[in-house]
């Protein structure tokens, strides 16, 4: 895997989860986010970043209200970073979607200074749709709930990782 950096005017974005840990300090909720064209879904750590819980799903308008709703939830919670999930494709290129992400940690980075883990996201919403079919879930229920899960799995996937690395 290719670790990057990338500062921005104000943030920071990173693929190394050292780095991230740094600049996010080792306390403070963190927000993960499974970044879809239409929708951004949302998941909350606890304070000592053990536990990942899906949070929101934020329907995606123009960049300056989506961005404005995700501060407004970073303020009331007082979240010290984000992880934002990379989708790479299966063999670890980078596609338009990643491009995307890219792009949105960047803009996002303009406005605020908190760092942003970009996170390898592959499969993780073909896994949160796996676990809400054994769930017994509607199509219906699933389409509500679908990218807050993803979220949830991309965060509980880093939260573990960082504590590996303590």
């Amino acid at each position: 895997m290719t670790q990057t950096t990338t500062p921005g005017p104000q943030g920071l974005t990173t693929e190394d989860p050292e780095q991230f840990r740094a600049a996010a300090m080792d306390s403070g909720r963190l927000i993960g986010i499974d970044a879809g064209t239409k929708t951004l879904g949302l998941a909350l750590s606890d304070v000592r970043r053990t536990i990942a819980s899906p949070l929101e799903t934020i329907r995606r308008t123009k960049f300056t209200s989506d961005a404005a709703r995700l501060f407004a939830i970073v303020a009331e919670h007082g979240i010290s970073g984000l992880v934002l999930g990379l989708p790479r494709n299966l063999d670890g290129t980078e596609g338009p979607r990643a491009q995307a992400t890219r792009a949105l940690a960047r803009n996002l980075n303009k406005l605020s200074p908190l760092p942003i883990l970009l996170w390898d996201e592959r499969l993780t919403t073909a896994e949160a749709e796996r676990m809400l079919i054994d769930a017994d879930q509607t199509r219906k229920r699933r389409a509500e709930v679908i990218d807050k899960l993803a979220a949830t799995i991309i965060l509980q996937s880093a939260l573990d990782r960082l504590k590996q690395e303590t």
